[in-house]
């Protein structure tokens, strides 16, 4: 999903508000190095990701599929 400018600065105004006063969780099957298509530009994105990240747990679950994972798992019982 591609944000216009106008919602791609209305997230970046949300994260600046919340940032060190509200806890934020974000989810997204997209690297670091793709967030600058949906954000519109590097200037952007590295505003966002600087704001999301800033004092942050990050958690990277890897490329599976947790869903798959059961799907598979169910599958293969008798």
């Amino acid at each position: 999903m591609n944000l216009d400018k106008k919602g791609a600065r209305l997230l970046f105004r949300i994260f600046t508000e919340r940032e060190e006063c509200k806890a934020t969780a974000v989810a997204t099957d997209s690297l670091f190095a793709e967030w600058d298509k949906p954000f519109g530009g590097p200037r952007l994105c590295v505003a966002v990701a600087g704001r999301v990240t800033f004092r942050c747990t990050l958690i990277q679950t890897g490329t599976e599929s947790c869903r798959f994972r059961v799907t598979e798992a169910e599958r293969c019982k008798p």
